[in-house]
C-alpha cells in the first residue's frame, strides 16, 4: 500500500514539478524562437536568391556601351555614361571636369565683389622645374582651403605664378650646354645664353602648368604671374629703387657663401651641410682626385726678432695665405709677452700683428692661438672688424689662388694649394701634425662644389631696420641679418644700377669706388642723375653686371600679382591676403622677407596668417632627393608607373653614372612594383591626411593606394542609393526627422557631428581632423551601419515597410547631397562625378557644380544625443560579438545573447548563461555572449577577460588617485565630482561582471 506523503513532502514536489515545467516552457519558447529565426533567414535567403536571379537576368540584359561616358568636347560640361561603371577608375572619373571648370569661370575671384575675401597667393613653384610630391601637398591643402570658402561664401581667389628660379634655371641650361654642346655660357656669351633659357622655358615651362590642373588646383589663371614676366620687372626695379632711396639697400664689401662653380655667391638655403666626424675623402667637381677634410692641421708661425714660434691650427691651411694676425685671449698668461708683437708669415714676410680677443679665443682650446683670415671666414671677418686688420682675397671667382697668394702658388686651384701649402710648411719646417676633427661642411646644394667664404662687393637690404618695424606684427624677425640679394648669374633680373666713370678717373674699374653708383628706374633716369651728381663732366655709365637674388622679386609676389606698384582693384580689394601656406624649410628665407617687404613697401604684412606645413619625406623618413632616387612625381602617382618607367626617368635626368646607379637601387627598393594608378583624389586625400605628424611626413604609397580602394566605396553607395532611390525619385525640398525611423534619425545626427566637427577643423587649420571626421562618417556611419540596416526595407515591396523605406530613401539622398558636399574641397573630382548623378529636389535653384553649392553647415533640428548614445551601445555590443569570433572563422553563424542589468531583457540574471560561450562586456549594464558549441578556447577567453580586467583597473587607480587628491574635494565642481563617483561605481561593476564571468568558465573547465 502506497505510503501517505506529509505535507512538506508534497510541497516539495509540487515545487520540483513546477521547475521542470518551467524548465519545459522555456526549452520550448527557445525552440520557438530559434525556428522563427531560421524561418526568417530562409525568407530573407530566399529574397536574396531571388534578387540574386534578377540580377543575374539583368546582366545578361544590359548593354555594355551605356556603362562608358561618351566623348565630351573641350570646355564642355561632362557628358556622362546612363549607367554607373561598376567599378571606380579614377583616370575616367577624372577627365573632362578640370576643362569645364575652367572654361565656365568658376575658380575666378571678383575684385568688385561684396563678399568678404579670402586670398591664397600659390608660392611659386621653379617654372624649368616639375611638382614634386612636397609641391602636390601645397597643393592639396590651399585648394581645400579655397574650395571650402568658396563654397562657405566668400569671393575666394588663388593666384597663380611660377618662379623664374635663377640659379637652379642657369644650372640646368648650364649642364645642357655642356652635354649637348660641350660649351660653357662664358662661351656664348651673355646674350646668347639668356636666349638659350628663354627657349628651355617655352620648352618645359608648360610643365607645371599641366601638374597643377592634374591636381585639380581651382587657381584664378586669368591672374597668372611670372616674377620675369613685363608687370613684375617693372615692380621689382620700383622696390630697389625705392628701398635704396630710403636708405634700405646698400652697397658693401661683405662675406657670402661663395660657389666657385657657378662663380657666384649664393644664399644660405642654397648650402647643404655635410656634418663630418672624422677625416673623409669626398670628390669635388673640377677636381680628379678625392679631397681631405675632417682634419685640423698644426703649423707654427716664426715670431719676431727671434722669439720663438707660435703654434696655431686650421681645417682650411690653404687660408693662412690671407693670414693677417694671430689671436689670443688677453688672459692667457703664455703669451702675454706677446701683445702687441708680430709674427713673420714664412712665404711672403707680411708682419702678422698679435692681437688679444676674448670673444674669438677659447684659451682651453688648442694652443690657445688663433690664425685670423678676414676675407675668408665669418668670425675671422668680425674680427677684422673689431681689430681694423687688413682684408685679404685670396681666391679668383673660380676658386683658384689669386696674385695676393704669392707667386708661389698663384694659379693652383684652392685644393692642390692646399696640398702645396702643407708641402712648404714641411720644407721649412714648420708643419707640426694632422689630427682627425669634427667639422660641419657646407656644400652648394646645386652643384655639390664647396662652399668658399669669399669678401666680395654686393648689395645688400637692411634687414635690421624693417625688422624692428615688422617686429609688432611678427615676434620671429628678432635677430635677422642684413641679406646679400645681388647675384653673379645672368639669368635673373638686372640690377638697376650703373656706375659713373669720369674721364678724368685714373682707376677706370667698375665697381672700383661704392660711390659712384646711380640706382635709377632706366639708364636715362642714371643718366640725368649722373649729370646732376658730376655736372660738366665727361661721363660713362655702366650697368651692374648682377643679377638680383630670386627671393627678392619672390618676396615682393604678395603685392606684384595684384598688381602693385600700381593703384589696382584688386590690390585694394585682395590685400593683404588672407593665409600663407608654405614649408617650415622656408620661413626666414621667404616668409619673413615677404613680411618685411610687405610692410615696408605695401603698408601692411602681406598676409593674416601662415600656415607651415610638414616636409614629406620616403617610407623610411630619408630626405626626399634626386640623387636617393626617391623624390616622387605626383603624376606618376595619380597614373600610376611601372617601375621600368621610373627607371627610365632616372636615366633621362642629369645625374652622373655614380649617383645614376644610387638612384636606380633606391628606386627598386622603394618601388619594386612600380606604383598603381592611385588618381588625384586619394593623391589629395592621403597627403592632407598624413598633416598630423608634427614637422615631417613619412609618405607610404600603399596609403595612397588605400584611399583609392576607398573612393571605390564611395562609388559603390551611390551605386546602391540610385539603386534604390529609383528611376522616378524626387527628393523633397524639406525633411521632418521626427516621423522617421530612430536609424534615419540617428545617422542624420551624426552627420551633423561630422559637418561641426569638419567646419571647425577647417577654422582652426586642423586639416587631418577634418578628413578623419569625413572620412570615419563616410566610412563607419553611412557605410558599414546606416545602409547595411535599410537594406532589409528594400528586400521586397512589402506595405508593411512603405513608410521606413521612403524615409529611408529621403534620408539617403539627404546624406549623399551633404557627404558629397562636404568631402569635395578634398576630393574634387569623384564627388563632383557623384554629385552629378544624384537626382535634384523639384524646382530647385540647385547649383550646376558641386564646387559652387554651399558648403553644409549645422542643422539644430538633426541632433539627438540621446539617440547617438544608446546606438553606441548598440554598436559597440555589435563590434564586442565580432571579437569574439574565433579568428580562423569566416561567415559561419552562431547564437548569440546578451545579458542586461536593470533593463527589460534576452536573458535574466538568474538565468544560466548558455554552454560554451566566449564573453565580453560592453559596459556596466551588458554583457554579449557568442555561443562557440565546442570551439571555446577557456585559456584564451580567461587571457582576454585578464586584459580587460587590468585595462579597467588602470583607469578605475587613476580616478581614484584624481579623486584623492589635495584640495580635490574643495577645488573641483561638484558635477564633476558627482561624475567622477558614477564613473568609479560603473567600473566597479564592471569589474564585478568581469568577475563572474572568469568564475563561470573556470568552474565548466573543472567540471569538465
Amino acid at each position: 500500500m502506497e505510503k501517505q506523503l506529509d505535507e512538506k513532502e508534497l510541497e516539495r514536489k509540487l515545487k520540483k514539478d513546477q521547475k521542470a515545467k518551467e524548465k519545459e516552457e522555456k526549452k520550448l519558447k527557445a525552440k520557438q524562437k530559434e525556428a522563427a529565426r531560421l524561418q526568417a533567414q530562409a525568407t530573407s535567403e530566399g529574397t536574396k536568391k531571388s534578387e540574386k536571379k534578377q540580377k543575374k537576368k539583368t546582366v545578361e540584359d544590359e548593354n555594355p556601351d551605356d556603362f562608358i561616358d561618351p566623348d565630351t568636347p573641350q570646355g564642355r560640361k561632362k557628358l556622362l555614361a546612363p549607367q554607373m561603371a561598376k567599378q571606380y577608375s579614377p583616370s575616367v572619373v577624372e577627365k573632362s571636369w578640370y576643362t569645364w571648370w575652367e572654361s565656365s569661370g568658376y575658380f575666378g575671384a571678383d575684385s568688385c565683389s561684396t563678399k568678404d575675401p579670402f586670398v591664397i597667393v600659390l608660392p611659386p613653384p621653379n617654372v624649368t622645374g616639375a611638382l614634386h610630391i612636397g609641391h602636390a601637398l601645397t597643393v592639396a591643402i590651399e585648394d581645400a582651403m579655397i574650395r571650402w570658402r568658396r563654397m562657405s561664401g566668400y569671393n575666394a581667389l588663388w593666384v597663380p605664378g611660377v618662379d623664374h628660379a635663377g640659379i637652379a634655371t642657369q644650372v640646368v641650361v648650364e649642364k645642357k650646354l655642356m652635354r649637348e654642346k660641350n660649351l660653357t655660357r662664358h662661351d656664348i656669351g651673355r646674350e646668347k645664353f639668356v636666349s638659350e633659357v628663354l627657349q628651355w622655358k617655352e620648352q618645359y615651362g608648360g610643365t607645371i602648368l599641366n601638374q597643377l590642373r592634374r591636381l585639380g588646383a581651382s587657381l584664378d589663371w586669368s591672374r597668372e604671374a611670372f616674377t620675369m614676366d613685363e608687370q613684375r620687372s617693372k615692380a621689382v626695379t620700383e622696390a630697389f629703387v625705392r628701398l635704396h632711396k630710403e636708405g634700405l639697400i646698400y652697397r658693401d664689401y661683405r662675406l657670402v657663401n661663395w660657389d666657385c662653380t657657378l662663380r657666384t655667391a649664393i644664399s644660405d638655403i642654397e648650402v647643404d651641410h655635410i656634418e663630418l666626424k672624422e677625416e673623409k675623402m669626398l670628390l669635388v667637381p673640377g677636381y680628379t682626385a678625392p679631397v681631405q677634410f675632417g682634419v685640423l692641421i698644426s703649423f707654427a708661425y716664426p715670431l719676431e726678432e727671434g722669439l720663438g714660434e707660435i703654434v696655431v691650427a686650421t681645417t682650411r691651411i690653404e687660408t693662412m695665405l690671407g693670414d693677417t694676425a694671430i689671436a689670443v685671449h688677453p688672459e692667457d698668461t703664455r703669451y702675454k709677452h706677446l701683445h702687441g708683437r708680430y709674427a713673420i708669415h714664412p712665404f711672403n714676410g707680411r708682419k702678422l700683428k698679435i692681437i688679444c680677443d676674448a670673444e674669438l679665443v677659447d684659451p682651453k682650446f688648442g694652443t690657445g692661438a688663433v690664425k685670423v683670415t678676414p676675407a675668408h671666414d665669418p668670425n675671422d671677418f668680425e674680427v677684422g672688424k673689431r681689430h681694423n686688420l687688413e682684408f685679404i682675397n685670396i681666391f679668383t671667382d673660380d676658386g683658384k689662388i689669386n696674385s695676393n697668394g704669392g707667386a708661389q702658388f698663384e694659379g693652383m686651384p684652392r685644393f692642390i694649394a692646399r696640398a702645396a701649402v702643407i708641402e712648404a710648411l714641411k720644407k721649412k719646417g714648420l708643419y707640426k701634425d694632422t689630427t682627425k676633427n669634427e667639422m660641419s661642411l657646407g656644400v652648394c646644394s646645386r652643384t655639390n662644389d664647396i662652399v668658399e667664404p669669399m669678401i666680395k662687393p654686393q648689395w645688400f637690404v637692411n634687414c635690421n631696420t624693417m625688422a624692428k618695424a615688422s617686429l609688432d606684427a611678427v615676434r620671429w624677425l628678432e635677430n635677422i641679418r642684413d641679406w646679400c640679394v645681388s647675384r653673379q648669374l645672368w639669368w635673373g633680373h638686372r640690377v638697376p644700377a650703373w656706375y659713373v666713370t669720369l674721364e678724368d678717373d685714373q682707376v677706370k674699374d667698375v665697381g672700383s669706388d661704392n660711390g659712384r653708383w646711380i640706382v635709377a628706374r632706366n639708364e636715362s633716369d642714371a643718366y640725368l642723375e649722373a649729370q646732376k651728381k658730376y655736372p660738366r663732366k665727361k661721363l660713362q655709365l655702366s650697368q651692374d653686371p648682377d643679377v638680383l637674388d630670386t627671393w627678392f622679386s619672390s618676396g615682393l609676389f604678395p603685392l606684384t600679382v595684384l598688381g602693385w606698384p600700381d593703384d589696382t582693384a584688386d590690390l585694394r580689394a585682395f590685400y593683404p591676403t588672407s593665409v600663407l601656406e608654405t614649408g617650415l624649410d622656408i620661413l626666414f628665407f621667404w616668409v619673413a622677407r615677404m613680411v618685411m617687404m610687405g610692410m615696408q613697401l605695401g603698408g601692411d604684412i602681406p598676409f593674416q596668417k601662415v600656415y607651415l606645413h610638414p616636409m614629406i619625406r620616403d617610407a623610411q623618413g630619408r630626405k626626399m632627393s634626386k640623387s636617393k632616387g626617391n623624390v616622387i612625381d605626383p603624376l606618376d602617382v595619380i597614373n600610376g608607373i611601372s617601375l621600368n618607367g621610373l627607371l627610365k626617368q632616372l636615366e633621362e635626368g642629369n645625374l652622373d653614372p655614380k649617383e645614376l646607379k644610387i638612384a636606380k637601387e633606391g628606386k627598386i627598393k622603394d618601388f619594386p612594383d612600380g606604383i598603381p594608378e592611385c588618381g588625384t583624389d586619394a593623391l589629395r586625400f592621403a597627403l592632407i591626411s598624413y598633416t598630423s605628424q608634427s614637422d615631417r611626413i613619412n609618405l607610404d604609397i600603399k596609403r595612397v593606394v588605400g584611399y583609392r580602394q576607398w573612393c571605390n566605396k564611395l562609388w559603390n553607395a551611390i551605386r546602391f542609393a540610385m539603386g534604390k532611390l529609383g528611376d522616378n525619385y524626387t527628393p523633397p525640398a524639406t525633411i521632418d526627422v521626427s516621423l522617421m525611423p530612430p536609424i534615419c534619425k540617428w545617422i542624420l545626427s551624426v552627420l551633423n557631428r561630422a559637418i561641426g566637427k569638419t567646419v571647425t577643423s577647417l577654422e582652426a587649420y586642423k586639416f587631418s581632423d577634418a578628413t578623419s571626421a569625413i572620412y570615419s562618417w563616410w566610412q563607419y556611419q553611412l557605410c558599414d551601419v546606416f545602409i547595411e540596416a535599410i537594406k532589409p526595407y528594400f528586400f521586397n515591396n512589402s506595405q508593411e515597410f512603405e513608410s521606413a523605406r521612403a524615409a529611408s530613401r529621403d534620408t539617403l539622398w539627404v546624406c549623399l547631397d551633404n557627404g558629397l558636399r562636404l568631402l569635395h574641397p578634398f576630393m574634387p573630382y569623384v564627388t563632383e562625378e557623384l554629385w552629378q548623378r544624384l537626382p535634384q529636389p523639384k524646382n530647385s535653384c540647385r547649383k550646376d557644380t558641386i564646387m559652387m553649392s554651399e558648403y553644409p553647415s549645422l542643422i539644430k533640428g538633426w541632433t539627438n544625443e540621446r539617440l547617438e548614445n544608446e546606438m553606441d551601445i548598440v554598436l559597440d555590443a555589435v563590434n564586442k560579438l565580432r571579437s569574439l569570433k574565433p579568428p580562423t572563422e569566416t561567415n559561419e553563424r552562431r547564437p548569440a545573447f546578451a545579458l542586461c542589468r536593470d533593463q527589460e531583457t534576452i536573458l535574466k540574471e538568474s538565468d544560466e548563461t548558455p554552454a560554451d560561450c566566449a564573453t565580453a562586456v560592453v559596459n556596466k549594464d551588458l554583457s554579449v555572449y557568442l555561443q562557440l558549441q565546442g570551439a571555446l578556447n577557456a585559456e584564451a577567453e580567461l587571457e582576454k577577460l585578464g586584459k580587460k580586467r587590468d585595462e579597467i583597473q588602470k583607469l578605475r587607480h587613476a580616478l581614484t588617485q584624481k579623486m584623492d587628491a589635495s584640495g580635490y574635494r574643495e577645488k573641483a565642481p561638484p558635477n564633476v565630482q558627482e561624475e567622477d563617483v558614477r564613473k568609479l561605481a560603473a567600473l566597479m561593476e564592471q569589474l564585478e561582471v568581469i568577475s563572474e564571468a572568469e568564475k563561470k568558465i573556470e568552474a565548466k573547465t573543472g567540471s569538465s
